[in-house]
């Protein structure tokens, strides 16, 4: 049966043995359990961006960038660009639905003298987002606990939990182990969990909403403020200054093609997928919405904000003008921080897994190997999750580290998720004409919206949150992480990969 068939076959009955055979003639032996239906595939798309979670741990960056413009205008702006981005990804997708995910999709669509390169660089650039989005997710959750924990005050006015280095770093450690522990040992459960996710999130918010508009004990700002209001203070120029507070919506929508990795857990892929990553970017638009626009009415004096590495606890505080409501009013967003970081674990794991199986990483013989037992590759989960507790150590020498560890996120998967629309434009769209999913006349536009939006975040997510730096632990260090997995790549193309490095299966 031609691939084309498959795809038809696949879209019309969604049967697990279509998605099946349609991977075999990929190339691919089929190891994993299709569990996912087409909205448990949306909703784990959904805890993998955790919007108001991921917007609460962010939420200085645009407060120091711009203010509230940055804070709405800004999150609306790359909400709209991110849609861009889903859209061209799901029509390579519906073509490719594979685990290997861009790093196939790249080699499939590449010229042949270019294939092994192109295949290559985008997978060690989907491997290293994925960890790096993980390790960034973990690490959020970890000192956004601490702020939520110091809502509360000792006697003498000081703050519950002190937040010392090692403190973070044990923090840290338990909630990445947690993570793992059920991402392996529950995965049949996890579309429920995902769902359950869903309900919490918009039970959280509505809760948010209401309680710090309802009470809001320090008053309410005017309209015009919420709307219009721009303050900068980043020390950069007030244009520039707005474009590094994005790294606040950006983090939270990186997550975009990570459910690409799920391709081979999905019944029907080719269509569920890309539905999936469109609109779960429309849902998370809204729920950014309705998350951040009350606390902005609600907002107290923003330089004393910008001093709080997590002001959102804060905010609600000073809304609600008591800790135990505050502390109560963040256990949802608390709660959906560990799930998404279940996800990314998961997503992360299933990358690992499908650039070993096709030999591109060192070892890879104990990476591409899927537990039978646990119907799960674990090994490549302790993979990821020994990468991500070493980088965590950075923090030791670094307060900063968060930003380095979302930025190389971020620069990581945005550029990953373009080198296959960079070669699907270069091939005048040809192979997309065929997929099950289109943007039919929106595809051209959609795809140079995508790689602008690639060029504009790789540089501006390696600068400083503000300047000038007077401290070398204040230095954006994305720029050195980046860097680093970057020689470790090209090391072992030069070692390996040039003489044995044939790329996926054909």
């Amino acid at each position: 049966m031609a691939v084309d068939d498959l795809h038809r076959a696949e879209s019309a009955g969604g049967e697990t043995g279509s998605a099946d055979e349609l991977l075999t003639s990929l190339g691919y032996t089929p190891e994993l359990s299709r569990n996912r239906s087409t909205l448990q595939v949306a909703f784990m798309s959904f805890v993998l961006a955790s919007i108001p979670y991921g917007l609460a741990t962010t939420m200085s960056y645009p407060l120091i960038g711009g203010g509230p413009v940055n804070i709405i205008w800004g999150w609306l702006a790359v909400s709209l660009i991110i849609i861009c981005v889903a859209g061209s990804l799901g029509e390579v997708t519906s073509v490719y639905p594979t685990a290997g995910g861009v790093y196939y999709q790249a080699f499939m669509l590449a010229p042949p003298n270019w294939r092994r390169v192109a295949a290559w660089t985008c997978g060690w650039l989907y491997v290293v987002g994925n960890v790096t989005i993980t390790l960034a997710v973990n690490f959020g959750t970890t000192l956004f606990l601490i702020g939520c924990v110091n809502v509360f005050d000792t006697a003498s006015g000081d703050a519950v939990l002190a937040g010392d280095a090692y403190q973070a770093f044990l923090i840290f450690l338990g909630i990445t182990i947690f993570c793992n522990l059920v991402s392996s040992l529950c995965n049949r459960w996890l579309p429920l969990i995902d769902t359950f996710a869903i309900f919490w999130t918009f039970a959280g918010v509505i809760a948010i909403l209401v309680c710090v508009l309802a009470i809001a004990k320090e008053g309410r700002r005017d309209a015009s403020f919420v709307f219009t209001h721009f303050e900068a203070n980043s020390g950069w120029t007030p244009g520039w200054s707005f474009m590094v507070g994005l790294l606040h919506a950006a983090y939270a929508t990186s997550s975009t093609g990570m459910i690409i990795s799920m391709c081979e857990e999905v019944k029907a892929p080719a269509t569920q997928v890309p539905k999936a990553m469109v609109l779960t970017v429309c849902l998370n638009t809204l729920a950014g919405l309705l998350f951040m626009i009350p606390l902005v009415f609600v907002l107290p004096d923003i330089k004393e904000l910008t001093m709080l590495a997590q002001p959102v606890p804060v905010i609600i505080k000073s809304a609600v003008g008591n800790a135990g409501g505050a502390f109560a009013l963040l256990i949802p967003l608390l709660v959906l921080a560990i799930i998404c970081g279940i996800g990314c674990t998961t997503a992360s794991s299933r990358c690992i897994y499908a650039f070993a199986r096709d030999g591109a990483i060192p070892g890879s013989k104990w990476w591409k190997v899927v537990n039978p037992k646990l119907d799960v590759p674990l090994n490549a989960m302790m993979l990821s999750m020994v990468v991500q507790l070493v980088l965590g150590l950075i923090y030791f020498g670094s307060s900063t580290a968060f930003s380095a560890f979302s930025g190389v996120g971020v620069i990581a998967l945005t550029t990953a998720y373009i080198i296959p629309i960079v070669v699907s434009m270069l091939e005048g769209r040809k192979t997309v004409k065929t997929a099950s999913f289109q943007l039919g006349a929106f595809g051209w536009f959609c795809n140079i919206v995508s790689v602008a939006w690639s060029l504009l975040a790789i540089p501006l997510f390696c600068m400083p949150t503000t300047v000038p730096i007077t401290d070398p632990g204040l230095m954006n260090y994305a720029s050195v992480v980046f860097v680093g997995f970057t020689s470790i790549s090209v090391v072992w193309y030069i070692v390996w990969g040039r003489k044995h490095y044939t790329g996926p299966p054909t």
